[in-house]
């Protein structure tokens, strides 16, 4: 008996050391672009946790309010401070080109977190969600609402994306007008502001506050309103914070959820949830971040172990360097019908913070 609470002792001490040792060996950055918007808390602080539960080390950086430079050194203090693995959200994807050489120089790899960096041979992964699948689900969403495929009449939308910087508005723009521009094109589905580019209808840092403002401008331009007003029946939007802004616009200019056009999103923020809760916002794309975290710490820990790293596309994503390797999460439509089971019975959000 005294044999084997000797022996049982001496693997778990064992076991212990190699846990250890694993952490050791392993100190992982990650690097988020802001603290302001609430899914990149939310990134960042998943990731930091699955990570830590794995074993590694973790430096969680956020390079203040989108501040480009803080963010590149930031990085550069990461590749200098030991880093094995960088995860990084870039603020402008095609502005950490000069930042990531020292990690190519000193063979780190580098995962490339939701929004792809652009001309850089040393991004060696992307894990992001299907981010054109993303557009495309706001367009079948708006379609189907407004009926545009066998309904009559004409119906009047505006557009809202992010900034063209982002890489990732190219697969949102580019899967919502698959779906909607044949209807623009018909004439079954009218822009009255003309505003139906994606460079038109970008948001600068997807600013809440300067989407609002384009949406007042909108509403005086072009005479929206719910009495006696100019038809609005749709407003499309990429991301949660320009819709919060449009919403904010609407609402201030005598819409209320009787009568306010139909908005998307993305994200399933908080005062988002609440907007569709109250009939304000009609939908919102839920992208589960402990979903993508969790696929991204076992692309670390087959980088660390030297194994075959878990992908998925190997054809779609190139950075202006070559096809990046890339994992795909899917993304789920959330609305007032479903908002419960996908967001509190699935312990994303308690109750009572929505």
């Amino acid at each position: 008996m005294k044999f084997k609470a000797t022996l049982t002792a001496l693997c778990c001490a064992v076991m212990t050391c190699t846990a250890a040792s694993t952490a050791e060996a392993a100190k992982i950055g990650v690097s988020m672009p802001t603290q302001a918007l609430q899914r990149w808390n939310q990134d960042g602080a998943n990731m930091k946790s699955e990570l830590e539960k794995a074993g590694y080390e973790v430096e969680l950086l956020y390079a203040g309010d989108n501040d480009i430079p803080t963010q590149v050194n930031q990085i550069e203090n990461m590749v200098a401070g030991g880093c094995e693995v960088l995860v990084v959200a870039a603020i402008d994807g095609s502005a950490l080109t000069e930042a990531l050489r020292g990690a190519k120089e000193k063979n780190i790899p580098v995962i490339s977190y939701d929004r792809l960096i652009m001309n850089s041979d040393a991004v060696t992964y992307y894990a992001t969600f299907d981010n054109y699948k993303v557009g495309q689900m706001q367009g079948k969403f708006v379609e189907d609402a407004l009926k545009l495929k066998d309904g009559d009449g004409v119906k009047y939308t505006e557009f809202f994306t992010g900034p063209t910087d982002d890489n990732n508005v190219n697969f949102f723009w580019g899967g919502m007008i698959e779906i909607i521009q044949p209807y623009l094109d018909s004439g079954k589905l009218v822009c009255r502001s003309g505003q139906t580019t994606m460079a038109q209808a970008a948001t600068l840092n997807w600013n809440l506050e300067e989407a609002q403002k384009r949406m007042e401008n909108l509403i005086a331009s072009q005479g929206y309103g719910p009495d006696g007003g100019t038809q609005l029946d749709a407003v499309i939007c990429s991301n949660d914070s320009t819709a919060q802004g449009v919403v904010n616009a609407l609402v201030g200019n005598g819409y209320d959820a009787t009568n306010i056009p139909l908005v998307t999103g993305q994200d399933c923020d908080r005062p988002n949830v609440k907007f569709m809760k109250r009939g304000l916002q009609s939908m919102s794309i839920f992208k589960d971040t402990r979903t993508l975290a969790a696929q991204v710490v076992k692309m670390v820990d087959a980088i660390v172990q030297g194994k075959e790293v878990p992908v998925n596309d190997t054809k779609t994503y190139n950075n202006g360097t070559g096809i990046i390797p890339s994992f795909l999460c899917e993304p789920v439509v959330g609305t007032k019908a479903n908002y419960k089971e996908l967001l509190i019975d699935s312990g994303y959000y308690k109750e009572k913070e929505i």
